[in-house]
C-alpha cells in the first residue's frame, strides 16, 4: 500500500459503537476498515479498531467530536448546504450577501437571510421606560417591511446578474441578534455563517458589543466575517491566506473545513504559529511536520511559514499584511465559556476588532 493510503486508527470502541461510527464516516465518503483488537482470540471482543486512510483524518476527527458531544447518533440527512447570512439592511450586510451567495453557488446550496429585532417590551426590562403590545407589534411590522424591501433588492440583483441565481429564503425573528443567529444556525444545521462587520475605526468604538465576535465565540459553526471595506466580491478573488496555527491536532479539523469550502482553488497559504516560542527547535519541528502533512494532502495549495515576534504580534502582523496583500485570515477557534471570553479574548475575537482583513473562523 502506498504511503498516501496508509491506514491509521482513529478510535477503539465496542463492536456496536464501532459499526455506528463506521456508518457515519462512510456517509461522509470516508473508507473505513474495522479490526478486532484481540487478535489472539478474535471471538472475545475486547474492542474494535476503527481505521481510516491518513488523508481522511481531519474530517474523521470532526465527526468523532460531534459524536462524542451528542452521544446520540442520528441518521445523516442528505440535504443541500445552507449558508446563513444575518442582515441589518446596511451596506456591509449587503456585501455579506455577495460572499454568501457566491459560497452557495459554489457549494450547490441555499441562502437563508436572517434579520432579528428587539421588541420594546424586552428593552423595557433593561431601561426605565414603559412599553405595550402596540409598540411590539409596530417593531415587528417595521422589521418585516424592511426585510421585504431587502428581498426585492436581492431579487433585482439576481435578475441583473449582480448576485448568482441561487435559491434563498428570508426569516425575521424577535430576540437578541447573537442568540437568534446561533439558534437559527442550529435549527437549520447550516454549513457556514457569513456576517458583515463594521470598519476597524468604527469597531474599536464598539469593542464589547460586536455581534460577530459573540457569534464566533459562542457558536459551533464556521463564520466568515466580511469587513465594511472589503473590496472582494467573489471568493475566487481570494489568493493569499494566512493560517493562524496553535500546532495542535484540532487545527487539522479547522483547516479541512477551510479546504472543503475552497475546494479546487489554487491558494497561497502562509502558516503563522501563535504559540509561545520558547523552544524554537521543537517549534520548528512541529511546523515542518505540519507543512509536510498539508502539502501531501492539499495539493492545490502552496504552503509557507512565517514567524512573528510574540511581544509585538499584532503590529508585526499588520506590517506583514500590508507587504504581502493578505486576502483572508483563517483562525481555528474553540468554544469558550463566558468568563474566558471576558477576561482572555480569543485570537479570533481580537482580530475581529483589530483587522479589516476578512476572517474565516473555523470551530474545533
Amino acid at each position: 500500500m502506498e504511503k498516501k493510503d496508509r491506514l491509521i486508527t482513529v478510535a477503539i470502541h465496542t463492536y456496536a459503537k464501532a459499526l455506528i461510527l463506521k456508518s457515519l464516516l462512510e456517509n461522509e465518503g470516508i473508507d473505513v476498515v474495522i479490526n478486532n483488537v484481540n487478535l489472539i482470540q478474535p471471538v472475545v471482543s475486547s474492542g474494535v479498531r476503527v481505521r481510516i486512510q491518513e488523508k481522511d483524518l481531519p474530517l474523521a476527527l470532526k465527526i468523532i467530536e460531534r459524536m462524542s458531544e451528542t452521544e446520540e447518533v442520528e441518521a445523516v440527512e442528505d440535504s443541500k448546504p445552507k449558508i446563513l447570512v444575518p442582515v441589518d439592511f446596511s451596506d456591509y450586510s449587503f456585501k455579506a450577501c455577495l460572499i454568501g451567495f457566491d459560497f452557495a453557488k459554489q457549494m450547490g446550496g441555499n441562502v437563508i437571510l436572517l434579520h432579528s429585532y428587539v421588541a420594546m417590551s424586552y428593552a423595557a426590562a433593561m431601561m426605565p421606560f414603559s412599553s405595550d403590545e402596540h409598540e411590539d407589534k409596530h417593531a415587528e411590522e417595521k422589521a418585516v417591511r424592511k426585510m421585504n424591501d431587502f428581498e426585492r433588492r436581492i431579487k433585482e440583483d439576481i435578475a441583473n446578474g449582480v448576485l448568482p441565481g441561487v435559491k434563498f429564503s428570508c426569516k425575521v425573528e424577535e430576540g437578541v441578534p447573537e442568540d437568534i443567529i446561533i439558534d437559527c444556525a442550529k435549527r437549520e444545521n447550516v454549513s457556514l455563517i457569513v456576517m458583515g462587520t463594521r470598519g476597524k475605526s468604527k469597531k474599536e468604538a464598539d469593542l464589547i458589543g460586536s455581534v460577530t465576535a459573540e457569534v464566533l465565540d459562542a457558536g459551533k459553526f464556521p463564520v466568515f466575517s466580511v469587513p465594511e471595506g472589503m473590496e472582494t466580491r467573489k471568493i475566487s478573488e481570494i489568493k493569499n491566506v494566512v493560517f493562524f496555527s496553535n500546532l495542535i491536532q484540532q487545527d487539522l479539523i479547522s483547516f479541512d473545513e477551510f479546504a472543503r469550502l475552497f475546494n479546487g482553488k489554487e491558494l497561497n497559504i502562509t502558516i503563522i504559529p501563535i504559540v509561545e516560542q520558547k523552544k524554537n527547535d521543537t517549534l520548528n519541528q512541529y511546523m515542518a511536520q505540519l507543512v509536510q502533512y498539508c502539502t501531501a494532502h492539499y495539493r492545490d495549495f502552496k504552503f509557507s511559514v512565517e514567524h512573528l515576534s510574540e511581544s509585538q504580534f499584532l503590529s508585526d502582523f499588520d506590517e506583514y499584511v500590508s507587504k504581502n496583500g493578505v486576502d483572508l485570515i483563517l483562525i481555528p477557534n474553540k468554544k469558550r465559556n463566558i468568563f474566558a471570553r471576558l477576561f482572555t479574548p480569543s485570537m479570533a475575537h481580537r482580530m475581529v476588532f483589530h483587522s479589516d482583513v476578512p476572517l474565516l473562523v473555523a470551530p474545533v
